[in-house]
């Protein structure tokens, strides 16, 4: 937010005269959320969410948490049209290390992968942990193991680098040393940036909770809880980008975004792309995630000169 608002500032120091206007766009909830999606705020805004569909994992909807807050509004007047923006572009670390071992100082992003996220309940038969033998265990948890590795082994197969999978939360129940479990909940995470691959290793997935359902008699339930497609940035931004890095004498690299970023949903109303600067050891969403001053600067500088060129131009998507 700050690296775009000193953009904003630089160009009204330079003197150049815009023939559009530039936007300072701020999102709410661009990391996950209790609805188990992130990117609220640009999903609303580039009308690709329904809001009446959102459901916390204890089934209270979107508007029942708004009126605790107090807060009444119609949250999807905010949508905008295709065309409303020429172009749109977002400044932002990384997230990986790339940059910081290579020395390179930006990295210009032509495609961000975009995530497909499940959710898994594992319904088993609990016991007590010493009184049921081994033969006569239907145990959820051990069942739940075996979909955890088989995710890994889903997103290895395709031997692709930017095919990931990801099982981020596991919740067991009733969770006593002494009782077997009796119900699993995963939530489950696989990303790319080849959307048929990525739903090979879905449909991998899904064979797999098959398989360890029918061998260990426990039942499996899924649930989609998003299923974005992934984003070529427009080349057109990309190439402003590349071609105002240039400009200061600064080294790029052309990379694609793991992570998923706001970028992914207003690229659908708006040429768009991204520009990232190294963090420390890659590090990102710890406490000790941290990019220089310079480095921030460097992708002020670039960011400010990109935008005054596509202030400039005249983009259709």
């Amino acid at each position: 937010m700050l690296g775009g608002l000193e953009a904003i500032r630089a160009i009204q120091r330079s003197g150049v005269r815009p023939r559009r206007s530039i936007e300072l766009v701020i999102f709410s909830a661009e990391e996950p959320t209790r609805f188990g999606i992130g990117c609220f705020g640009s999903r609303l805004l580039a009308g690709i969410l329904d809001p009446a569909s959102l459901r916390d994992k204890e089934g209270r909807t979107l508007d029942e948490w708004r009126a605790t807050a107090g807060f009444h509004g119609d949250v999807t007047a905010v949508r905008l049209p295709g065309g409303h923006y020429s172009a749109f572009v977002e400044l932002h670390i990384e997230q990986g290390p790339m940059l910081e071992r290579e020395g390179v100082p930006l990295g210009v992003v032509t495609a961000i992968a975009a995530p497909a996220s499940l959710r898994m309940w594992i319904e088993g038969e609990g016991g007590h942990a010493g009184a049921v033998l081994m033969p006569d265990r239907h145990d959820a948890f051990c069942a739940a193991a075996e979909i955890v590795l088989a995710v890994e082994a889903a997103a290895r197969s395709t031997g692709a680098v930017d095919t990931v999978g990801t099982v981020g939360v596991c919740d067991v129940f009733p969770s006593a040393v002494n009782s077997i479990p009796s119900r699993v909940r995963l939530e489950v995470d696989v990303r790319d940036i080849d959307l048929p691959r990525r739903d090979g290793v879905l449909a991998k997935i899904e064979q797999a909770c098959a398989d360890v359902a029918s061998r260990r008699s426990v039942k499996i339930r899924t649930e989609v809880v998003n299923q974005d497609a992934p984003a070529q940035c427009d080349a057109r931004v990309v190439e402003a980008l590349a071609r105002a890095a240039d400009a200061h004498g600064m080294a790029y690299r052309r990379m694609v975004s793991r992570a998923y970023h706001d970028t992914l949903f207003l690229s659908r109303i708006a040429p768009s792309a991204m520009l990232f600067i190294p963090c420390k050891g890659g590090i990102s969403h710890r406490p000790d995630e941290y990019a220089s001053p310079d480095a921030i600067a460097a992708g002020a500088l670039v960011l400010a000169e990109a935008l005054a060129e596509l202030s400039l131009l005249n983009l259709i998507l």
